[in-house]
C-alpha cells in the first residue's frame, strides 16, 4: 500500500492552515496515496494564549477540519488528521482537546483519539511547555479500522510511553501513527531512536508525520517525518524541516513476519514492584 506523510509548517489560524495543507494533500493524491497522514496540530500552531483563544472552536466550526473532510470526500482517500486543537466537547471553557481524527474513504469520522500524555516540560534550551494548562488529556486508547489493517492512534509526547503502543499492538494495530510537533532539542536527541524503539517493541509500522520549521508564534519544530518498519528499520524519512510529502510503499505482511520471529507481544508476565 502507498502511504503519504505530510510534513507542514502550520500557521496560527485554521483557514490559513487549510490553505497550507491543501496543495500537499493534493500532491499526495496525485502520487497515488492510499492512506494520508498529517502532523499534530494540523489546524493551528499557536501558543500565545490570547491569539489561541480567538481561533479555537468546535470541530464543526473549524475551517481546517471541515476543509480536510471535504478533501477526503472529494478524493476518497482514507486520511488521518494527525490532530486538531478544538474546543472541549464537555464545555471546559479553559481547556481544549488535542484530537486525532480518522476519516474513512467516504469522508466520515470513523475514529478519534484525544491525546493522553500532555507535554509539560522544560527543554534543554530553556523553552517551557505546559500543554496541560490549555489542553484536557484523554483516557482512551484507540485502534482505527482502515481498509488495510488496524491503525493505532497516538500523538507526539505519547511516543515516550511504550505501554500505550504495546496495548495498541495487542489490540490489533499493525500500524501506529505518531503525528508530532517535536521541539528541535528533543527532536535531535530522541525522535528517531524512540520511533525505532516503538516499532521494535510492537512489531508494527510506525508512521510519524511531523511539523517542521519556524512557526508564527516563535516556536521551531524538528520535522524529519519518518516511517519505520516492524523490524525497527527506517525505510523512509525527510532529512529537513520544510513542508513536503513523504511517500512510501509498505507491505503489511512484514508485521506477521516480525511478530513470528520474536513473539514478544505474547510474553507478558505479572510482577511485583520492589
Amino acid at each position: 500500500m502507498k502511504v503519504a506523510l505530510l510534513q507542514t509548517t502550520t500557521p496560527g489560524r485554521p483557514d490559513q492552515a487549510l490553505a497550507h495543507l491543501t496543495p500537499l494533500y493534493e500532491t499526495a493524491v496525485a502520487q497515488g496515496a492510499q492512506l494520508i497522514l498529517t502532523p499534530e496540530c494540523s489546524n493551528l500552531m499557536e501558543q500565545r494564549k490570547d491569539r489561541k483563544a480567538e481561533v479555537v472552536t468546535t470541530l464543526e466550526g473549524d475551517a481546517c477540519v471541515q476543509g480536510v473532510q471535504a478533501l477526503v470526500k472529494r478524493y476518497r482517500v482514507p486520511t488521518l488528521l494527525g490532530s486538531a486543537i478544538v474546543a472541549s466537547p464537555d464545555n471546559d471553557e479553559d481547556r481544549a482537546v488535542n484530537r486525532t481524527l480518522y476519516f474513512d474513504g467516504n469522508g466520515e469520522i470513523a475514529a478519534y483519539y484525544d491525546k493522553i500524555h500532555l507535554f509539560d516540560a522544560t527543554t534543554p534550551n530553556g523553552e517551557v511547555y505546559r500543554e496541560s494548562a490549555s489542553v484536557k488529556g484523554g483516557d482512551r486508547a484507540v485502534v482505527a479500522q482502515t481498509p488495510f489493517g488496524g491503525l493505532g492512534l497516538t500523538i507526539c509526547y505519547d511516543v515516550r510511553f511504550g505501554y500505550l503502543h504495546r496495548a495498541l499492538a495487542q489490540a490489533g494495530a499493525a500500524m501506529i501513527a505518531v503525528p508530532a510537533a517535536f521541539t528541535v532539542p528533543t527532536g535531535q536527541a530522541h525522535w528517531e531512536v524512540m520511533l525505532r524503539a516503538r516499532a521494535i517493541e510492537t512489531g508494527a509500522f510506525i508512521l510519524a508525520p511531523a511539523q517542521g520549521g519556524q512557526h508564527e508564534d516563535g516556536r521551531k519544530t524538528w520535522g524529519h517525518s519518518m516511517v519505520v518498519n516492524p523490524w525497527g528499520e527506517v525505510i523512509a524519512q525527510l532529512n529537513h524541516d520544510h513542508p513536503a510529502v513523504l511517500m512510501v510503499d509498505i507491505d503489511l505482511a512484514e508485521v506477521a513476519r516480525a511478530r513470528a520471529a520474536i513473539p514478544q507481544l505474547q510474553h507478558d508476565r505479572t510482577f511485583v514492584r520492589v
